[in-house]
Order: structure tokens, then C-alpha cells, then sequence
């Protein structure tokens, strides 16, 4: 039968929300803890529930021929008026009206079932937010204290959106909607503890996922996010289709699902771009929105890299206070130093820059102290994508350009003959080119250098025609007897 305490607990789960199950658990509860409350025990006691969703309690007691338990006996007489059939030994259930209980049990009861309810409540939605952590929820700004703001999040629960995970730019008032990210849940002895955050990246993350239907389908993948709240955002996304274009499927048509993005951040700037695993290109997607003109890699294994961009350039590039070339560090994950092409040049005569832009091309290269220009990167002037150009091909030293002929450079289709004769003008300025004599091959170990005033003269034999020398008293060919006079000596003679 339903009971008073029965139908004001469930009035009381009702008003709650709690799940049937629940409510039934608590019904058992509050019935026991009366039952206890009247008896001193309830081991004994039964609680029951009709199809029709009504409760009855039931005492449990053994049919004995002597009664010395009067809460958990009942002789055979007695149980056989209950039930004909009753023999000595059996269980017998034996209905009990609550209303029979005093009004303490009833007190008790009732108290009971409110903690279990709250307890039970508590777990509940414990359970429902904490498997909703990183989700979109939507409240209703109530009050405020010390900066924090509490929210509204129905079923009688707040959250608390804490003043440092708030946007510096955003104003809320009291009965202003607020959507939020559930950034963390928790709870404790004094209750359900739900913070919100609009400060955190993954709550942009959330943003895009409700605008960009490819995100949340996962067709578009975000690499990762940076952001200072209020003020800018990056995004780098990919596409997990070749037929999808990642930064358009963000963009929208007409840009509008990013500035719906934009609207909900309260006009904050947003970077969107295609990430790149070649990071060279990755950090020149990182710095927009200014145009790059070149990317130079210092040291790959520090992460430090050179970013040139043009004079008009610089400003956007470095962004208001840094914060442009800041976001784009930390997300690549690289240190990069932003120059002028103007400063880039004269990198080449400072000499630590000088050096640093030389192990750009070549990381064997060691300074040394008072070394010339001979390197193509270290010509004053020199336009930093012509001389990425050769160098893909290979030409890294002067004395490697100077060595081409006209036919080598035909077949550079990447680097026009304008831009060929512009490196040759400046070479023929700066640097001095110094023809090396040849030098006469070293003689062997085991050769001897003879040196003479003179050679020495060769004769032809007078009877065969063969070569003979002056120091030779025989033909070595026909054996004929050889006699040498000197010419002055015979003309004195005459």
C-alpha cells in the first residue's frame, strides 16, 4: 500500500528529476530506517513495490510454539490465522502499516530519505557533467562575488565560471546568457563543484565543432590551437580528404562560419591555416597574416629559425607588444627571429650574423678568422630566394657559380638570366678573383732533378744515320769508330 512517507518521497524525487530506479532505492531506504527506528532492527524487514508502482513493508518473522522475540517470532496459532497452512519452523511475511510507527521513526525517516536523496542526487549528476567535461553548456549568469561568476545551469546546480578563466574583453550581466566549456568537475563533502571556462583553447576547439560541421565529422582535423584570450587566436587545421580544403571548409562561404567563430569570442582575431610538416612552411603559415618572404633554418636541433619578410611587412609579422611572433613560437615549437630583407643582408657583414647565415646552407661550415667571401650567401645585395635557388642545385661557392657555363645555367629554369647576371655584377664588386699558377709536378722519390745551362745536343751518325751524342766514342747501331773535334779548336787550327 502506498504510505504518507512514500508519496512525500516520491513527490520529493519527483520535484528532483531522479530516475524511477533511484527513486524506488530511496523509498527502501527511508521505509528500513523507520522500520529500525520503531523496532531497534531491521534484519528482518521487507519492502516491496506493486507493478502499479505502490510500496508496502513487510516483517519477516519464523512461526515458533514459544514466543521470545516478538519482532522477529510469532507463534503457530497466530500464523495459522494468518495462513491455514502454517506449520511450525516457516517464514511467515506479515504486513506493517508505517502509519503504526511513532512520530520519531516518521522524523527519521523522513530526514533519511532527504540525505539519500541529496546523496543520490549528487551521484547522479556527478556522473551526468563529469562525462560532459570539454562540452558546450549554455546558463544563466545569478550573481557574481569577488569577480567569479555563478551560473545557472538548471536542475538546481550552478557552475562556477572563475574570474581568470574569463576573457578580458568579455562583459556579462546578471540573466545574461553564457555559453561556456565544462572544464572541470569534481565534488566533495560540501557538494557538486561544475567550472566553467571561455578562457581556455579547447573552448574555441568547441566553437569550431558547432560551426564547422567537417570538424566535428572529423573530415578536418585540428593540429593544435594557441591563444591569449581576447586578442588573437591560431589555428592550425589539416584535412583528412584530398578533395577537402581544410581552411575554406573553416572559413565558410562568404566567411561565415568564421566570423560566427569571431562573434561568439567577441570580435577576437583568428588565424586559420593549413598545417605543413615541412617547417619551414609551417612557420610561414604560423606568422600570418603577414606574407613571408623567405624561411631560413639557424638550428634545427635548437629549433631556431629566421623568418624574412619585407619592410611593410615587419610590423604585422611581430604583431602589437610581440604577440604575433609569440603565438606562431609556440605553435610550432620553434624560436623565430623575424628580419627585413634590408637586415638580412647585412647579416653577411656582421660577423656572428654573418656566420649564422652561412650554417644556414651548410652545416659543416667552421668559421674562420679573416676569411674572405666565398660563399654565394655572404655577397652583399644577394636576393636570399636566388640564392636558395642554386644552392638547391648544388651551387654553394663562388668558385662553384663562376664554373658554370652558360649551358649549366640555361638549365636552371627556377632562376631567371636577369637574376644570374645580378649575382655575377655583384661577385665582379665585392669579391677579388685570384687566378692560381700551376705548378710543376713533383718529382718522385727516386727521381734526381739535374739542372744545365745547356741541353744537351744530339748528332746523327755519319755512316748509318743513327742518334750519337759527344760522350759517345762508338756507334751504338753500326759500330763505326766516332771522333769529336770542337769547332773553335779546328778554326785556330786553320
Amino acid at each position: 500500500m502506498a504510505t504518507d512517507v512514500s508519496e512525500a518521497i516520491l513527490q520529493l524525487i519527483q520535484d528532483r528529476g531522479m530516475s524511477e530506479d533511484l527513486a524506488f532505492r530511496t523509498i527502501e531506504e527511508t521505509l528500513l530506517a523507520a522500520y529500525k527506528r520503531y523496532f531497534g532492527t531491521a534484519n528482518n524487514a521487507v519492502v516491496r513495490f506493486t507493478e502499479d508502482k505502490e510500496v508496502s513493508l513487510f516483517a519477516r518473522k519464523i512461526i515458533v510454539d514459544g514466543v521470545y522475540d516478538p519482532v522477529a517470532e510469532i507463534d503457530l496459532e497466530n500464523a495459522q490465522k494468518i495462513n491455514p497452512e502454517s506449520e511450525e519452523g516457516d517464514e511467515l511475511l506479515i504486513e506493517v502499516n508505517p502509519r503504526d510507527f511513532s512520530r520519531d521513526s516518521v522524523k527519521e525517516a523522513k530526514v533519511t530519505a532527504t540525505r539519500s536523496v541529496k546523496d543520490i542526487q549528487k551521484d547522479s549528476l556527478y556522473s551526468e557533467f563529469k562525462s560532459k567535461e570539454g562540452e558546450l553548456i549554455i546558463g544563466y549568469y545569478r550573481r557574481q562575488r569577488d569577480g567569479n561568476i555563478y551560473v545557472d545551469l538548471g536542475k538546481e546546480v550552478e557552475g562556477k565560471f572563475p574570474k581568470e578563466y574569463q576573457s578580458p574583453r568579455e562583459e556579462f550581466h546578471v540573466n545574461d546568457r553564457i555559453r561556456a566549456l565544462i572544464y572541470e568537475v569534481s565534488k566533495d563533502s560540501s557538494g557538486l563543484h561544475i567550472i566553467l571556462s571561455r578562457f581556455h583553447t579547447d573552448f574555441v576547439k568547441a566553437i569550431f565543432e558547432l560551426e564547422v560541421p567537417e570538424i566535428y565529422d572529423k573530415t578536418v582535423g585540428i593540429h593544435k590551437i594557441v591563444r591569449k584570450a581576447g586578442y588573437r587566436t591560431k589555428l592550425a587545421v589539416y584535412s583528412n580528404r584530398d578533395d577537402v580544403d581544410p581552411v575554406g571548409a573553416c572559413v565558410g562561404q562568404k566567411g561565415a562560419r568564421i566570423q560566427a567563430v569571431v562573434k561568439e569570442l567577441e570580435g577576437e582575431k583568428i588565424d586559420v591555416f593549413r598545417y605543413d610538416p615541412d617547417p619551414k612552411r609551417y612557420i610561414e603559415n604560423a606568422l600570418s597574416p603577414a606574407k613571408i618572404q623567405d624561411v631560413f633554418i639557424l638550428d634545427e636541433g635548437k629549433h631556431q629559425a629566421l623568418a624574412v619578410v619585407e619592410e611593410n611587412q615587419l610590423s604585422l609579422a611581430i604583431g602589437k607588444q610581440g604577440l604575433n611572433v609569440q603565438l606562431a613560437n609556440r605553435l610550432v615549437d620553434w624560436s623565430i627571429d623575424v628580419k627585413t630583407e634590408k637586415q638580412f643582408r647585412e647579416m653577411g657583414i656582421v660577423s656572428e650574423s654573418s656566420r649564422a647565415a652561412t650554417e644556414l646552407f651548410n652545416d659543416d661550415y667552421e668559421e674562420q678568422p679573416g676569411e674572405e667571401m666565398s660563399r654565394l650567401v655572404e655577397l652583399p645585395g644577394a636576393d636570399p630566394h636566388v640564392v636558395r635557388a642554386f644552392l638547391e642545385h648544388d651551387i654553394d661557392f663562388i668558385e662553384d657559380f663562376l664554373g658554370l657555363s652558360e649551358q649549366d645555367l640555361a638549365e636552371f629554369k627556377d632562376i631567371t638570366p636577369e637574376q644570374q647576371q645580378k649575382i655575377r655584377n655583384i661577385i665582379e664588386e665585392y669579391v677579388e678573383i685570384v687566378e692560381e699558377e700551376e705548378e710543376s709536378p713533383e718529382l718522385a722519390d727516386n727521381e734526381i732533378e739535374v739542372e744545365s745551362d745547356e741541353a744537351e745536343e744530339v748528332y746523327e751518325c755519319p755512316d748509318c744515320g743513327a742518334p750519337i751524342t759527344v760522350d759517345m766514342t762508338v756507334c751504338p747501331q753500326c759500330g763505326i769508330g766516332l771522333s769529336f773535334e770542337d769547332e773553335d779548336e779546328s778554326a785556330q787550327q786553320l
